[in-house]
This record gives C-alpha cells, sequence and structure tokens, in this order.
C-alpha cells in the first residue's frame, strides 16, 4: 500500500512540475493575442477619436474628448506593452481598471448580471480583455518577457515575483 501513494505522489509531483513549466508559454500566448487585440482597439478608438467621443457623451463621461483619448492612448500604448511583456503588471493594472470602467460605463447591465446571468457578462465586450488582464497582473509575464529580460539584464532579484515563478522560472 505504501508503494502505491509513493507512486501516486510522484506521478502527482510529476504532472504538477510539468503543468508549472508550461505556465511561461500560456502567459506568452494571452500577452502576445490579447495585447495584439488591445493594441488593435486603442488603435482604431485613436482614429475615430470623433466617433468615440460622442459614444462617451451618450454615456454621459465628463470631458469625453479628452476621456476619449486617454483610453484610446492607453489601450494602444497598454496593448504593446502587454504584447512585449513590459512593465506588465503595472500595464495589466492600468488596462484592468479601463475595463472595469468600460463594464460599469458602458456594460452595466453585464455588470450587474455577474451571478444572476453570468453569461451577459462573460459575453459583454470588455470581459476577455478583463480576464487577460488580471491573469497577468497575478501571475506576471513569465519567462518570455521583456520584464525578465530587464530583471535578468540588471541582476536584481524580485522576491514576490522569484516566489511565484512568473520572472525565475517554475516554483521548486
Amino acid at each position: 500500500m505504501k508503494n502505491l501513494f509513493d507512486l501516486i505522489r510522484r506521478l502527482h509531483a510529476w504532472f504538477v512540475q510539468l503543468m508549472t513549466y508550461l505556465q511561461s508559454p500560456l502567459l506568452l500566448v494571452v500577452r502576445l493575442y490579447w495585447g495584439i487585440q488591445m493594441a488593435q482597439t486603442g488603435w482604431g478608438k485613436l482614429q475615430h477619436l470623433d466617433k468615440i467621443t460622442g459614444f462617451f457623451t451618450s454615456l454621459g463621461i465628463p470631458h469625453p474628448g479628452p476621456t476619449a483619448a486617454f483610453v484610446a492612448f492607453v489601450e494602444f500604448v497598454g496593448g504593446i506593452l502587454l504584447a512585449a511583456g513590459l512593465f506588465s503588471r503595472v500595464t495589466s493594472l492600468a488596462l484592468a481598471i479601463d475595463m472595469i470602467v468600460a463594464y460599469i460605463a458602458a456594460d452595466r447591465e453585464a455588470l450587474l448580471a455577474f451571478f444572476s446571468d453570468p453569461g451577459k457578462f462573460y459575453n459583454a465586450d470588455p470581459y476577455t480583455f478583463l480576464a487577460a488582464s488580471l491573469l497577468i497582473l497575478i501571475f506576471g509575464p513569465g519567462l518570455f518577457a521583456l520584464d525578465t529580460l530587464l530583471v535578468r539584464w540588471s541582476g536584481a532579484e524580485i522576491a514576490s515575483e522569484t516566489k511565484a515563478g512568473s520572472i525565475a522560472g517554475p516554483a521548486t
């Protein structure tokens, strides 16, 4: 019986280690895909600021012109930084706040349906951008990011990120 438990424990440890090694490739895919999508969304808003300003005006957002330009800039630059993995956690925080405000201002009904009608919540436009931003905010950019190169190049060790395995590699 002891041998069976040892085998199960070893198999579980092997499986966990394998899955941990897949963390950075997954974070890379999330960053690249959703970063590029966010940058394209921001670029589209920058190209049509008059329409975005009109939309923000219809929502009753204060100072719709400057707000539209700010949001478009945050999404465009934030998307690029997210895809590159540069200043990932700060960028993810800014994008997550942007998406939460988008829910509140433009899709409040979906936000309020979080528990009562989850389909309405996750089918709303901000959902996937918010989920991707939170994923990178919480887990970091992974190994394949400019943040990782900068930390290694500078010789700095960020204890909380090293422990989490997001910059230094899988946790041991």
